[in-house]
């Protein structure tokens, strides 16, 4: 049963009433009409809510007591180790496999976040953790209490330890801004800055900002901001490594995208229909992939250059409704993306066709991020039901549903990142999970 579905008020057999809520606990019907129970308001959200509560409070006790059921009937490891060393599963097949069990049996830790500012860890919800490639650092933003946002840095290191701990850095130079969308861009080297996309006051702003800020050195060796400039509000970003398009990154705006190279300052402009919720530069060629509001996803060569009456949109897929999240698989032939109406698909670019779709994933409203890890053969999405939600990727299969440690609400959606490397080369497997203040850690058995 899926977790984010509301709990029908019939399943005991009562007849539904217009207007009455029949509550099975207390054997009787209470009004849903405005100006009865002052006292205690019934409405359809408020029982939906509770529903989802004393399910998500079901499945934390079932968790806790490690009563997870397999995501396979017949599956275990020495059924698999039977099968590979009879010969009867590949070792493509058997590594999907033990990762599918493993998955299932992730256990919930809390991390202790230790900073050299007390004031720092612990005091502000997260709102967005994005990792490096290496998934040796987190870049994270945090909301705080007088509005607008601030950001950090936590270093993993410290997951290989028993102790669970963890370091983050904080800056306190550039704060008060809201955040739509992270990307870490590599400008010196390998993930050496940060893209921020987002909301000023009015218009919005886009900054390019160097990771040593957020260090424990001494500030006074800190460089200053790479660049910052006004735009109109902004969605998404993206940074392409491609060498034909060396030192840009693009911004998703209201009806355009913009492709700034950041050494010379010179920007392209493209003109679209609806507004760019999501953006991925591929490497092997250098053409950015956008997700728009309308439901419409589109590629362009940034090599062209943009003129009147000319059409440089190159591949068109179309969703149903509007693409919160891209994720373009690693060999460049598919591309895998998600909609508010909370449906995932995989396209194949060659046949511009949906060849599989993963049920289950909640959203009506959200930007959500896609999260898809190919070396373990994993597709990740947290729902706005605040579930996280784990697929077999071969085969849509959902592996796992994870509930939230804490009460759904619109601002304790959590976000997550999934590695076999957590920390680094030598970091553990798993999965990090930010919601609220807190941070945890679910690793592999």
């Amino acid at each position: 049963e899926d977790p984010s579905s509301s709990s029908s008020t019939q399943n005991s057999g009562a007849p539904e009433l217009p207007g009455f809520y029949y509550d099975p606990e207390k054997n009787r019907y209470f009004r849903l009409l405005p100006g009865h129970n002052n006292h205690n308001p019934l409405t359809k959200d408020s029982i939906q809510h509770k529903a989802m509560e004393c399910k998500r409070l079901r499945l934390l006790e079932e968790e806790e007591k490690q009563n997870q059921k397999t995501t396979r009937a017949g599956l275990n490891s020495s059924v698999l180790l039977q099968k590979r060393q009879l010969g009867s599963l590949s070792p493509t097949s058997y590594c999907r496999l033990v990762h599918e069990l493993k998955v299932n049996c992730m256990q919930r830790k809390k991390i202790e976040i230790h900073s050299p500012d007390s004031s720092v860890a612990g005091t502000n919800n997260f709102k967005i953790i994005v990792a490096d490639v290496a998934c040796e650092r987190i870049f994270t933003v945090n909301d705080v209490e007088h509005g607008g946002c601030k950001y950090g840095i936590i270093n993993l290191s410290g997951l290989g330890k028993e102790s669970l701990t963890v370091e983050m850095y904080d800056n306190l130079y550039f704060t008060n801004r809201k955040v739509n969308s992270v990307c870490w861009a590599s400008l010196t080297h390998p993930d050496s800055h940060l893209c921020l996309m987002g909301i000023a006051e009015t218009p919005g702003c886009a900054s390019l900002l160097p990771a040593s800020l957020f260090s424990s050195t001494n500030p006074g060796d800190r460089p200053g901001m790479l660049c910052s400039f006004k735009i109109s509000t902004a969605w998404s970003c993206a940074w392409c490594l491609n060498p034909q398009a060396d030192n840009c990154f693009s911004t998703g705006l209201t009806r355009r995208v913009l492709v700034t190279n950041v050494v010379t300052g010179h920007r392209q402009t493209f003109g679209t229909s609806s507004d760019v919720l999501a953006q991925q530069f591929a490497t092997q060629t250098p053409v950015l992939y956008n997700g728009c509001r309308s439901g419409e996803i589109f590629s362009i060569d940034v090599r062209q250059r943009n003129r009147k009456g000319q059409s440089w949109k190159a591949i068109r897929l179309f969703h149903g409704s509007a693409v919160t999240s891209i994720h373009l698989m690693e060999a460049e032939h598919y591309l895998m993306a998600a909609d508010m109406a909370g449906k995932i698909k995989l396209w194949d670019l060659r046949t511009a066709k949906c060849v599989k779709q993963y049920e289950g994933h909640y959203n009506e409203y959200a930007l959500l991020p896609l999260h898809v890890n190919e070396e373990e053969g994993l597709v990740i999405a947290v729902g706005q039901d605040c579930y996280t939600r784990i697929w077999s990727l071969q085969d849509t299969h959902l592996l796992r549903t994870i509930p939230s440690p804490h009460p759904s609400s619109k601002d304790a959606i959590p976000s997550v990142v999934f590695s076999s490397r957590l920390g680094g080369s030598r970091g553990v497997p798993g999965l990090l999970m930010a919601v609220k203040q807190d941070l945890y850690h679910f690793s592999y058995n």
